[in-house]
């Protein structure tokens, strides 16, 4: 009987992900854009699971530039990364996917009955967390089925390709927190992170080859604005909220 191949995490799998062979499975159910499980491979003949979003299968938007929505999955992760809050799981960006260039994110094994509004109010510090990282991000759709619970009961936010727009267009289902005085921990990392974007080193020249020069401007006022003011936005309008919901 053949053995199976043996499957990683940590490191290991980021590793995986940056340089592993991309298999696409089968795409993904109820998704916008054309969205594949993906099984990647090392030479060693180690493995895990990731979710690719080729460009190619974009569908074309109005309001962002054609071809740029796996860019911004990545752009996602590493503003998440760099504020510490674990939001995003880690994504990359492959130029040499099998179907075309395009994000890469660890699959998250999660129970898929469970959302936003079946995790709410027990969560709500998570939530909370992930309210202020949609703000500074400019989340322009955060359906409560892009929340989801892991087996350890960590708290992810997927499909994060709707961001980082230079016009205000967050779009939420968690609006529970508006006009809330955000965590003082969490705008001092929202400071620390608009410091970072300012001075332009680092993890920003990642950011850089991601999303445009007003695009980055636009997200270092958004993290400075948030330190700053220290409160949760409130809807101004039934556009607020994404559609569907869930």
């Amino acid at each position: 009987m053949a053995q199976s191949a043996p499957f990683v995490d940590g490191e290991a799998q980021h590793q995986l992900l940056r340089e592993g062979r991309i298999k696409p499975r089968g795409l993904m159910p109820d998704c916008s854009n054309y969205t594949y499980l993906a099984q990647v491979r090392g030479p060693d003949g180690a493995e895990t699971l990731a979710v690719y979003k080729p460009g190619p299968g974009e569908t074309p938007l109005d309001d962002f530039p054609d071809g740029t929505l796996g860019k911004r999955e990545v752009a996602a992760y590493l503003v998440s990364d760099a504020l510490r809050w674990q939001v995003v799981p880690f994504t990359v960006y492959r130029a040499n996917g099998p179907l075309g260039p395009g994000s890469l994110q660890q699959f998250i094994v999660a129970d898929l009955r469970e959302h936003y509004f079946s995790l709410m109010p027990a969560r709500a510090a998570a939530f909370r967390t992930m309210a202020a990282f949609d703000v500074i991000v400019n989340n322009a759709d955060r359906k409560s089925g892009h929340c989801l619970v892991d087996r350890q009961d960590r708290i992810w936010g997927v499909d994060n390709g709707l961001t980082f727009h230079t016009l205000p267009k967050l779009r939420t289902v968690i609006w529970e927190f508006a006009g809330e005085d955000v965590a003082a921990n969490l705008r001092e990392d929202a400071r620390r992170v608009a410091g970072e974007l300012a001075l332009g080193k680092g993890w920003v020249n990642e950011l850089r080859a991601l999303i445009s020069a007003a695009e980055l401007r636009a997200l270092t006022q958004r993290a400075r604005r948030l330190a700053e003011v220290g409160r949760y936005p409130e809807p101004t309008s039934r556009w607020a909220y994404p559609w569907p919901l869930v």
